[in-house]
């Protein structure tokens, strides 16, 4: 799995390295039971503070992406969070609401934005 993060970006360095991570199950990069690189080696390959890496699997362990296992690593632990299915669509809803404002800005038409959401999620595979 290839991480890339880009200090300029203005998105924190942390949530880079969860969305890349997060993508890469999503795209089937990384399947279930795979392990993930340890904290400081990902630091040290990204030169970034290994807290900013140990915040990432916190965070995607908190979501239920990852699991850590005690002296064993962090491993994915499936394709899908076990999150409520309205927690999911909480999570979804500022995203859709800022494509919506980006479409809208950049005056495309709503079926081209539809079609591109769906064109999206052709590119990661049908899956429910």
């Amino acid at each position: 799995m290839i991480v890339r993060v880009h200090p300029a970006s203005g998105v924190p360095l942390y949530l880079q390295i969860e969305s890349q991570v997060k993508h890469a199950i999503a795209a089937g990069a990384v399947r279930k039971d795979d392990p993930l690189p340890p904290v400081r080696k990902m630091a040290a390959e990204l030169r970034v503070n290994p807290n900013t890496v140990a915040r990432a699997y916190q965070n995607l362990e908190r979501d239920g992406v990852i699991r850590t296992v005690q002296g064993g690593g962090c491993y994915v632990n499936g394709e899908s969070p076990g999150l409520l299915p309205s927690e999911k669509i909480r999570r979804l809803k500022p995203l859709a609401l800022q494509l919506a404002v980006e479409a809208k800005q950049l005056v495309v038409d709503r079926k081209d934005a539809i079609a591109l959401l769906e064109e999206s999620f052709a590119e990661l595979g049908e899956r429910p």
